[in-house]
């Protein structure tokens, strides 16, 4: 079978910078629906399109292709008590960017430097900025379900979604808060 539109691809991979730094070597395979459903990188559904099970190659992506350049104004600084306790570097928030107060475009913010009563917040994907190179090795090619196609996303292997405890909790008792813990996949 060959990589085409609405088959699940499961590809091991090997993420590293454009110096060959190794970023992150996948434990699990990356799987996903292919066929434009915004499921991984446009250019890795490019490199796979009509290959066969075993394809391996490397590509190099530049921020434009991957996780964008680095935007200044997407970092803010925000007092500490706005943001729930105990707070640690690394930790990370949906929230809503200033700009787009009345947007329902949440973003996620990973805190990087917290000092006295202020705290940082990015909301820049971490890879942003970053020319990347991703080692692809295609290890199974299946035609994807009906469910999945409907979907547009690839479910687990019982047939189920992956459930976000939060997707139902409608009890935000703290109607101004700007910012929510996120469990993040």
């Amino acid at each position: 079978m060959k990589i085409a539109k609405n088959t699940v691809v499961t590809v091991e991979y090997v993420l590293s910078d454009a110096q060959g730094n190794v970023i992150e070597q996948g434990n699990d395979p990356m799987i996903y629906l292919h066929g434009g459903y915004e499921n991984t990188l446009p250019k890795i559904e490019e490199a796979l399109d009509g290959k066969e099970l075993g394809f391996k190659t490397e590509i190099q992506l530049e921020p434009e292709d991957a996780f964008g350049e680095y935007d200044a104004e997407l970092v803010k600084v925000e007092p500490r008590a706005r943001l729930p306790s105990p707070i640690e570097v690394g930790m990370q928030f949906e929230g809503i960017p200033d700009d787009e107060d009345d947007s329902d475009d949440e973003m996620i913010f990973t805190v990087t430097d917290i000092a006295d009563d202020k705290v940082v917040l990015d909301g820049n994907h971490p890879l942003a900025g970053v020319a990347l190179r991703f080692g692809l090795h295609v290890t199974e090619i299946r035609a994807a379900t009906e469910d999945e196609i409907k979907h547009e996303h690839v479910h687990d292997s019982y047939g189920h979604h992956e459930v976000d405890d939060d997707e139902d909790d409608d009890d935000d008792t703290d109607s101004g808060a700007e910012y929510r813990t996120h469990i993040i996949h």
